[in-house]
């Protein structure tokens, strides 16, 4: 097996043939694609497997346990390997710039210099240039600012509903779209009020109370018949007030001249005006369409300026009496009564016509708020779709005012998370670019467009497209013109195209990714290995040189290959390859946990080129694998969890959770190693099955406050942490308390509360990975309050109970007591535990001499190059032998492709050093449009400002 030569076996017209149109791994694919590959692999394998003559009985493919192992391994790596030239990079749907450190500068300029009113578009700006950044914080973070300072209620709406789809609150059960989640900047009935008061963003919700109001006027109003000839005034005289009326049908409607001709102008000019109604006291009024009963309703409204007493039907009436006569007043008051009564998808469907219709701002923004806050459920209803996505529709919406870059922008990112190929998908995207003025605007819609194009395999739309984002200033998007021309059989076109790229502008590790889709041979590896010393987080370049080690029989090499990209940057697709070439060696165990793990990340995964769904892999794995029950899997947790093996626990924790899918604790382990592996999307939706399965009110509590954390709500979290240790006290609460509490405040005082919570949360029942965790975070706070000898107990409680990264804290406790060998020591002993060590490998470099430090900061950056430190260190040791120039490039180096806070600040810190104040103030603009609060970089800002303005000219 390990000599076959496995291109061969790809060349087969089967891989292919069998869904021709079938997407890459990760796709969607339907049941029957899924299932008629399975009985083609069935059919291959009884063909191909050593059996008894004697059993001859067909068997399912998932009970092929007297298989020869060897034939399942050619068979699934036959069927599963990928072929070099079929594998190309994916085209981020994100903006994406050759100079992203000025971009950053630029809309930091932008943010301060615009007046107030305007900064929510400019916040709205910075998360398109965030959201294909891998930490979504930062996206969340603006995405709140431009709620924040929202004027308009269509912003406000959008917004609101915006922050609520990121928190997935539409996959926790018992919550209802409508519910208000106690802060004022998500309420929804605080997102109908217009007004700018970015002060209030952050304050408690008082829906409640007003909520309570409500129903005890509703409690009041209960028994009365609502009637519009309800007289709201004592006296008997008032009669001699009327002095007109007006007939509809038999009826006649007594009014005051005066008050009727003050709600609008056109009522004025026709009582009091040259028309014969201004000298007649009975105006026949039944042509108008409108009943008896509304006019009593107008005719009171004139009088008290209300229509809480009135009947909805009524009001209607009023809104269309409002819009023919210009009663601005009373269309308000319509509008506002009719909004309140939209509180679900029925009502929302019912009431948004009549909306559209009259125009009613409100009415129309109330129910356009239910259907965003429904999403992504809502966009499955066709009466929803058919209100955004045709021509028609939009210019609707724009009647009223509810047309907007912003919205579109909302929908089309949801219909490109749900099906990227659909014609929704399209619709959305080009109305987005239709309501685009900005040319940031038209960039992502234009480039947007044109990533869907190409994916549905329309070239010349995607070309055009793409070229028109390229107009718009988005140089990124001549990597999707280069691809389509490409796809249109203009290869050497398209790799003149990107030459032309690199030799105008900065070159970038993406540009020579590109390149080589277009060259062979060496000139291929040439490029994808300048593109992997550029830009080391490129997945593509380790994929190829995978597989076409593969191609050459080097297995070995193949798989080191991949394991570099998975030891620091985790995805699916890589995972998959990884579970083929482990296939390919008959090493099922390995392979097993892979699939596992990627199936973690991303349950609706698709193997064999998007033909079978991972599950059914598993299946077909795990019958040539050791069986292992739960407390075998206990076990098993224990031993990755202590060395440090997040992949293999992932695997482990999947497996349990197949057994056991309602365990809430064994969802939250997975989310904890989820994040630990930096992939947060995984990580919030395993938080969130753990709270949708809590088998008691406090534990979900506890998975509500961890949700909350993660999405910024710091204070909120420890709100339901309290709540939850009121019912009942649990590690789990106690520890999220302290673990908020300690990332929130930094005083004595406080530490010594955290300390506390602790130690509470030690005394109450729970298993060794979790008091592992909490021992070393106690010690930590021990070591901030400067006792260490308590740090030093803590440290080695939780190594007793093998909580490996325990070494790292214990390592730094030995270096504050000067004993910088025993905390080389530590850390090595770290290193030789963990499975994944790039972080072990940095930290020990504190306790050395120069020359090991930097060896050990060369293997910590070859492990994960996202690590910031080892290029921080090293620039600062080229500036401080006077290598200027040297220190600058080592820290562009790490910018060009990881642009973050420490690294800019440091490079600002270099030019200002050097009397650079322009270079100085661009990192220090680009850094603060990371962390607009990071006191270092504001002040380094100021005073490189005050240098330059003393500059002469």
């Amino acid at each position: 097996m390990r000599s076959l030569k496995m291109i061969d076996g790809c060349k087969g017209t089967q891989v292919y043939a069998l869904n021709p149109t079938a997407s890459g791994g990760g796709g969607a694919a339907g049941g029957g694609v899924g299932e008629k590959f399975l009985q083609h692999l069935q059919d291959h394998l009884r063909v191909n497997s050593i059996r008894s003559k004697s059993h001859r009985r067909y068997q399912s493919f998932s009970q092929t346990n007297n298989v020869n192992p060897s034939v399942l391994a050619e068979v699934l790596a036959i069927y599963g390997l990928p072929q070099s030239d079929l594998i190309e990079p994916q085209i981020d749907p994100s903006l994406k710039f050759v100079d992203f450190v000025g971009i950053l500068a630029d809309v930091h300029t932008k943010l301060e210099n615009c007046p107030e009113f305007e900064r929510s578009g400019v916040y709205m700006e910075q998360c398109a240039i965030f959201r294909g950044l891998p930490d979504p914080k930062l996206f969340r973070r603006c995405l709140r600012s431009a709620r924040q300072h929202a004027v308009d209620v269509h912003s406000k709406v959008v917004l609101s509903a915006w922050l609520r789809f990121e928190r997935r609150e539409d996959e926790l059960f018992g919550v209802s779209a409508m519910d208000c989640s106690g802060w004022s900047m998500e309420c929804p009935k605080t997102s109908l009020v217009s007004g700018y008061n970015p002060e209030s963003a952050h304050d408690i919700c008082s829906c409640q109370n007003g909520l309570e109001k409500d129903g005890a006027m509703e409690s009041d109003l209960q028994g009365q018949e609502c009637s519009t000839s309800i007289s709201y005034n004592d006296d008997d005289d008032e009669d001699d007030d009327y002095d007109m009326w007006f007939c509809i049908g038999d009826d006649e409607v007594k009014c005051n001249r005066y008050k009727i001709a003050s709600l609008s102008r056109p009522f004025k000019s026709m009582l009091y005006g040259s028309f014969m109604e201004s000298k007649k006291e009975r105006i026949y009024f039944a042509q108008n369409g409108i009943s008896a009963k509304a006019m009593r309703a107008a005719e009171v409204f004139s009088r008290i300026k209300s229509v809480d007493s009135f009947d909805p039907n009524v009001v209607f009436e009023l809104l269309v009496l409002a819009n023919r006569f210009c009663c601005d007043e009373m269309k308000s008051a319509c509008d506002a009564y009719l909004a309140a009564l939209v509180d679900d998808m029925d009502s929302a469907a019912l009431l948004v016509e009549h909306g559209l219709e009259e125009t009613a701002y409100l009415l129309v923004a109330a129910c356009l708020q239910v259907f965003l806050r429904e999403l992504p459920s809502s966009m499955h209803n066709p009466n929803v779709t058919r209100l955004f996505c045709s021509s028609e529709a939009r210019e609707r919406l724009a009647s009223v005012g509810h047309a907007s870059f912003l919205l579109y922008s909302f929908l089309s990112q949801i219909a490109m998370e749900e099906d990227i190929k659909s014609n929704t998908t399209v619709m959305l995207l080009e109305r987005m670019g239709e309501c685009a003025t900005e040319n940031w605007q038209k960039q992502l819609a234009f480039h947007q467009l044109g990533c869907v194009m190409l994916e549905r395999k329309e070239f010349k739309d995607a070309q055009k497209w793409f070229e028109a984002a390229v107009e718009a200033g988005h140089v990124y998007s001549l990597v999707g013109v280069a691809r389509a021309i490409n796809k249109r059989g203009h290869k050497y076109k398209a790799y003149k195209m990107i030459n032309s790229l690199i030799s105008d502008y900065n070159p970038s590790g993406w540009m020579y990714q590109e390149r080589s889709l277009y060259s062979s041979g060496k000139e291929k590896m040439m490029d994808l290995n300048t593109a992997t010393e550029m830009d080391p987080t490129l997945s593509y370049p380790y994929k190829y040189r995978a597989v076409s080690m593969m191609e050459d029989d080097k297995i070995g090499a193949s798989i080191s290959e991949i394991n570099k990209i998975i030891g620091f940057k985790v995805s699916p697709d890589c995972l998959e390859l990884r579970a083929w070439f482990l296939i390919s060696l008959e090493d099922y165990e390995g392979a097993l946990t892979d699939v596992r793990a990627l199936l973690t990340l991303d349950p609706q995964y698709m193997m064999f080129h998007g033909k079978l769904h991972g599950d059914q892999l598993v299946e077909i794995l795990r019958h040539h694998v050791q069986q292992c029950n739960q407390a075998d899997c206990w076990m098993q947790l224990y031993d990755r969890w202590s060395s440090v093996d997040d992949i293999g626990s992932l695997a482990v924790v999947h497996h349990m959770l197949a057994n056991d899918p309602g365990k809430s604790l064994l969802r939250f382990r997975q989310s904890l190693l989820l994040l630990r592996l930096n992939c947060h999307k995984a990580a919030m939706r395993s938080l969130r099955m753990a709270r949708n399965h809590a088998a008691s009110e406090h534990e979900r509590l506890i998975y509500e406050g961890w949700i909350l954390y993660d999405t910024g709500y710091r204070e909120e979290a420890i709100a339901k942490a309290e709540e939850s240790i009121s019912i009942q006290r649990s590690f789990e609460a106690f520890f999220l308390k302290a673990y908020v509490l300690s990332e929130t405040t930094t005083d004595h005082e406080s530490s010594f509360y955290v300390i506390q919570l602790l130690e509470d949360a030690l005394r109450c029942p729970s298993d060794g990975l979790r008091k592992g965790q909490a021992l070393s975070n106690l010690a930590s706070i021990y070591v901030d309050v400067e006792k260490l000898d308590h740090a030093v107990d803590c440290y080695m409680n939780a190594l007793n109970i093998k909580h490996t990264r325990a070494h790292q804290g214990l390592a730094r406790v030995y270096h504050l007591k000067n004993l910088r060998k025993a905390a080389y020591d530590e850390m090595t002993k770290l290193i030789d535990k963990a499975r994944y060590n790039a972080s072990a490998y940095e930290k020990r470099s504190e306790y050395c001499d120069r020359e090991m430090a930097k060896s050990d900061l060369s293997m910590a950056t070859r492990l994960d190059p996202l690590r910031t430190y080892p290029y921080r260190y090293r620039a600062a040791v080229l500036m401080d032998d006077h290598k200027e120039a040297e220190a600058i490039t080592e820290l562009t180096k790490a910018i060009a492709f990881k642009p973050d806070l420490q690294l800019l600040h440091l490079r600002a810190a270099f030019h200002d050093s050097m009397g650079d104040y322009s270079a100085t103030l661009r990192d220090c603009e680009a850094a603060l449009c990371l962390d607009p609060k990071h006191t270092d970089t504001i002040e380094l800002h100021q005073k490189a400002q005050k240098r330059a303005d003393e500059q002469p000219k």
